[in-house]
Order: structure tokens, then C-alpha cells, then sequence
């Protein structure tokens, strides 16, 4: 069999179809995966209706004006190209990293071009997907595919968000805007690192629920109309030391920013174009505030959680609120879309 089932983005009309496609052949230093399970991600719906775009397409992107979506990807290898370097023999099960530096550069950390999978180059909404050997990590046997395929992005943005970019420390008073795919992670990575006390904010009742469930201390409507009250009371007065937007909605970063306490710090973790906005800039600067921009996470990051989640220190069983098969993959984004059921993350199966 020479071809396979893949999920293909037409950049010009933003038409989504799973068409069969030649199976790829890995090149030097490549390794070709058979892809056990894959994470529909909100940033693939926003590659989908055209709000986000390529940042530095891969010339086979550019040629045929199509993508393979797919950034959360977990899989066996199949086939190893030549001049690879590591023992990534037949068989053994990986999760791919969400992205890969640019080439041109020692580390993606460093890279001023970075390419993301399934964005500027195909990524695993398929049944094979092609994978640089550097972008590779073994996984144990005791993990789950689907658990470690949502790692990378839906777990790593908001662990990276919180420890590196929030800086979070124990006994800090931490918000977390948007309580879905994101943000749900972002409350128990939160808990992890010992905020005190975690308060989720967002409109849905099931999500707030949720958040109470995932561990968030209190979980907030942010149209009641005693929401600053109640946030001040619940950290006594001081407000929120770190606020993390998890849902890409200007008004949730602007409402961040009116409950932020002295020297307080807004993540900007969720992907949208639209505007910042500071109600109050006197206060703001006075208060000596910042906003944060922060954007996916680094190969360290997916390497700790591999270890946290092998260890049990974080499980991400109930993240997966429902398994499709790749031929479904236009109603998984469909779902996801108008948050049908309210899901975490739904992940492909080919």
C-alpha cells in the first residue's frame, strides 16, 4: 500500500477534506510514524476559518497550497530515513514534538524562525506522519497514545505558560480566563506548582464545573455582576499576582487586567487578533503591572511532562473527552468549534 488516509487544508479556499494522499517517504535524518492518535487543537479551527496562517511555510506548503493539520501527535515508528542518528528502531512509541527549529539554528529555544507542525509543515491528522529525529521522544509503554499525544501544546503551553512565562511561585493567587482545552490544564498545573488559591473564570456553567473538579478553588462567572467583589475576597484583597488569558478573548484580558493586584502579571496564552486593552494605564503603570506575551512551549517542556505524567504526578485521562476516527476529522472540528458537549480535547484515531 503506497497511500494513506490524511486531512487536507486547501490555504486558498480553507476547505478541510480527508482525502487519500501518497504515504511520505522519510528523507536523511527523518523517521516516518504510523500515528496512533492526534489532538484537535483550537488553534487547528483557527487554521481552518482562515484567522491564522502559516508563519514560515515549508516549500512542499507553498508548492501545493495544502496542509496537512495536526500539531498533538503520538505513534509508533515505521520507518527510518537514512542518516539517522538515534536508535529509533521499528516498533518503539513516541510522542512528536509540536514544532522544530528552523535548521538554521542549535536549538529551537534559540531559533528566531521556528516551524510548527501541522501549521508550516504536515502535521498527524493522518495515518502516517513524517517526523525530523531531533522533534522525537520515546514514551513508556504505561502511558496511554492519546495521553501522550495532547501533551505537546494542550498540556506543554499552559505548563510552560505557568512556570517559565507567569512564573508562578507557591501561595501566589493565580486566574485562569477560559477553563477548555487549555485552561483546564492550566488548573492543575497551577495546583502543581502550589498557587493558592486557583480561580477559574468562564462563562459556561459545565466548564466552571469542571474547573471545580479539576481543582480550581473557586471557578467565577465573568458577566456576574459581584465579580470583583468576589475575586478580592477570595485572595483577601491583595487580587491576582498572575492571570493567565487560556482563551484567546480580548474582553477576558481586559477584565484580567482590572483585578490584577500590585505588581501583578497577565499571560497572554491563548492565540487571538485581537486587541489588548487597559481600562486604566494610571493604575495600571502606577501598580507596576505587566502583560506577557507567551506562545506554545520548548522540548524540555514536553520531556518534564512525559516524566510527570509516567510518574502519575499528573493524570491526563479525563483530558480526553472523546475518541474519532480520522474519516470524522471535519465533525471533531465541527465539535470542537460550537463546543459541542463542552469537550477538553477530542482526539483522532486512524
Amino acid at each position: 500500500m503506497n497511500t494513506m488516509l490524511a486531512g487536507r487544508l486547501r490555504l486558498d479556499t480553507r476547505t478541510f477534506a480527508v482525502e487519500e494522499v501518497p504515504i511520505p517517504v522519510p528523507g536523511p535524518g527523518e523517521v516516518l510514524v504510523e500515528v496512533r492518535a492526534a489532538g484537535v487543537c483550537l488553534s487547528d479551527i483557527h487554521l481552518i476559518d482562515g484567522s491564522l496562517s502559516p508563519f514560515y511555510p515549508v516549500d512542499t506548503v507553498k508548492d501545493s497550497g495544502a496542509l496537512t493539520p495536526g500539531h498533538e501527535v503520538a505513534g509508533v515508528v515505521h520507518t527510518v530515513g537514512p542518516d539517522v542518528k538515534g536508535n529509533w528502531t521499528p516498533g518503539l512509541r513516541v510522542v512528536l514534538q509540536a514544532g522544530q527549529a528552523c535548521g538554521d539554528c542549535l536549538r529551537h529555544m534559540t531559533c528566531r524562525q521556528p516551524l510548527t507542525r501541522g501549521v508550516d509543515y504536515d502535521g498527524g491528522w493522518a495515518q502516517y506522519a513524517l517526523a525530523r529525529e531531533d522533534t522525537l521522544l520515546p514514551i513508556p509503554d504505561h502511558l496511554p497514545f492519546d495521553q501522550a499525544a495532547i501533551i505537546p501544546d494542550a498540556v506543554s503551553t499552559p505548563y510552560a505558560a505557568i512556570v517559565d512565562t507567569g512564573a508562578v511561585r507557591p501561595a501566589q493567587a493565580v486566574g485562569i480566563w477560559g477553563a477548555g482545552g487549555l485552561g483546564a490544564h492550566g488548573i492543575r498545573l497551577a495546583r502543581l506548582a502550589g498557587a493558592a488559591p486557583v480561580i477559574a473564570v468562564d462563562p459556561l456553567a459545565s466548564a466552571r464545573e469542571r474547573a471545580l473538579l479539576f481543582g480550581a478553588d473557586h471557578a467565577l462567572d465573568p458577566t456576574a455582576g459581584d465579580f470583583t467583589e468576589v475575586v478580592h475576597q477570595a485572595t483577601a484583597g491583595r487580587g491576582i499576582d498572575v492571570a493567565f488569558d487560556f482563551a484567546g478573548v480580548g474582553a477576558a484580558r481586559a477584565q484580567a487586567t482590572t483585578v490584577l493586584g500590585p505588581n501583578g502579571i497577565l499571560v497572554l496564552a491563548g492565540l487571538t487578533p485581537e486587541p489588548v486593552s487597559v481600562a486604566d494605564s494610571i493604575d495600571f503603570c502606577f501598580n507596576v503591572r505587566q502583560i506577557r506575551g507567551h506562545y506554545g512551549s520548548e522540548p524540555e517542556h514536553v520531556e518534564q511532562l512525559v516524566a510527570l505524567a509516567a510518574a502519575g504526578r499528573i493524570d491526563l485521562g479525563p483530558s480526553v473527552s472523546a475518541h474519532v476516527p480520522l474519516t470524522e476529522a471535519a465533525d471533531a472540528v465541527a465539535r470542537l468549534e460550537k463546543k459541542v458537549g463542552d469537550p477538553i480535547r477530542l482526539v483522532l484515531t486512524p
